[in-house]
Order: structure tokens, then sequence, then C-alpha cells
């Protein structure tokens, strides 16, 4: 970690904090058609990525490309509506950069989403999945290059990338829900191209139940910051070879079905936490 990105996450900081954003307590990152979770803050500041000295801006449709800070589930949130992708051309740095600032105001504990594609075949179009353990298939990583002791450990132990605390509490509010929430393994491929049919079977073979193009890079750097991470994907279409075909309409018009059961344990658990 440069002097350089030092001195770019505490630009954005200062900018965020100077715009009313104080005491937050846990990050929110919205992924594809989940974003209006983001509208249900209250008493809500929204910062456009746009103004925010260093932030990449979301390309992605169903993304809108803000923060919002304010109060949700009783907890001072800071949500992403949108996030980057390293399809989009943007260096895993830039990709990571938002949960680096969390860190800097002081967030202890995000919580991830996507969409996702369903590879286990007891997965069902509209169920929501808790990721409890992640396959990075990129090709990178977002720790290479100089690490700076002060940010995080130069080799960062990804025994529980996902906390194990907090997946009982998951499961227990999504019980008390009645929500039948899958688990499994997510793995991420780099994009923009969805997986081939083959490519589908080998990361079965793996282990892996769901597949997506984000969360990886962004967890991983959640676990170099020490910060605490909850994962949950909604399961938008089957993948490759277990459909006849894909596209990102039916990832939105499967995220707008069932964001109420989203949003709804998505803010119960924030009270739990």
């Amino acid at each position: 970690m440069t002097t350089a990105i030092l001195n770019k996450i505490n630009e954005a900081k200062n900018y965020i904090l100077e715009k009313g954003v104080q005491d937050s307590e846990i990050g929110l990152i919205l992924g594809s058609g989940l974003g209006e979770l983001g509208d249900e803050v209250e008493h809500a500041i929204a910062i456009s990525y746009s103004e925010i000295p260093h932030f990449p801006v979301s390309t992605v449709e169903g993304h809108a490309g803000q923060l919002v800070y304010g109060t949700l589930g009783g907890k001072k949130v800071l949500a992403m509506q949108g996030r980057f992708h390293f399809y989009e051309g943007y260096s895993l740095e830039e990709v990571t950069f938002p949960i680096r600032v969390m860190k800097a105001l002081g967030i202890h504990s995000v919580i991830v989403t996507n969409a996702a594609g369903g590879i286990n075949a007891n997965f069902t179009p509209g169920e929501l999945m808790m990721i409890i353990d992640h396959i990075n298939y990129t090709g990178v990583n977002p720790l290479i290059g100089p690490n700076d002791a002060s940010m995080g450990p130069r080799f960062t132990d990804m025994s529980h990338a996902y906390d194990l605390a907090y997946q009982e509490t998951v499961r227990s509010v999504a019980k008390d829900m009645n929500i039948d929430l899958k688990e499994g393994v997510y793995v991420g491929f780099s994009g923009p191209t969805y997986e081939t049919p083959a490519e589908i079977k080998m990361v079965r073979l793996f282990g892996a139940d769901a597949v997506g193009m984000s969360t990886v890079p962004e967890v991983i750097v959640a676990k170099h910051a020490d910060m605490r991470v909850i994962g949950i994907s909604c399961i938008t279409n089957l993948a490759a070879g277990m459909q006849a075909q894909l596209n990102h309409e039916e990832v939105v018009e499967t995220t707008q079905r069932v964001k109420h059961t989203f949003k709804a344990l998505v803010k119960n658990i924030l009270s739990e936490m």
C-alpha cells in the first residue's frame, strides 16, 4: 500500500465526513437489482460516486451509483447502491477502494450482496443463499503488490472469510422469518462473459454452489482490513448448461421479484448484529 493510495483513501474519507456521515457501523454493498434497500435508509444522506474524490463510477444497469448513509435496522449504515467490477476495466485497487474507505470511516463489518447463477441443482431462481465460503477463480488478487502493514497483514488468513458468528445470526433470522435460506460456496469469475457449460461443470466438481462476477475481491480486502463479513447471494438464474440461455434482463427481473424478502432479511439481520 503506497503513500499515494493512503492519501486517496483519506481524501475520500474526509469528503464523506464533510457530507455529514458520522459513526458508521456497518457497510452494505448492494448488487445488481438489489440497490432498492438503500432507498429504505432513514434520515438518509446520499452522495453520488462522481462527487467523491478518487471513487470510480458504476456503469452497470441496476446499479444507482451512490453512497447512502443513515439508519437501517437500528444501525448506522453506509450503503453502496451499485458496485464496481473488474470486467468494467477497473483495477482491483479501484474495485475495492470503497472497502478501504469504509474501514477508514470506522466501519467494522460489511454485508456483501450479489446476484448469482445457481450451480447447485437443488437451487431455484429467486432463492437466497448465504455465502459460507468462496473460490477465487478470477485469476487475480487485490492484495498483489506492496503491502502496508498498517492496513493489514502481508499474508491474509482466509480460513473464515465469512464470519462464523454472523452466520449463526443469519440462520436464526431466516428461520424466524420462515425463509428457506440456502447456504453454499460462491465462485467468482472475472466476467463479463457468462461462463461456459464446461466451466460450470468444472466448478461444480470444485464444490461451488453459485457463480458470479463480483464479491470475491471485496471480501478479500475486507478480511485484509480485519472487517467481519456476511455474504448473501440472490440466485437469479441457473448457470450455463442448466437452462437454455443467460441474460442480464433475467437477473434484474428475478431480483425485482424477491426484493421484498431480501430487504426484510437484511434489515432483520442488521437489527440482530
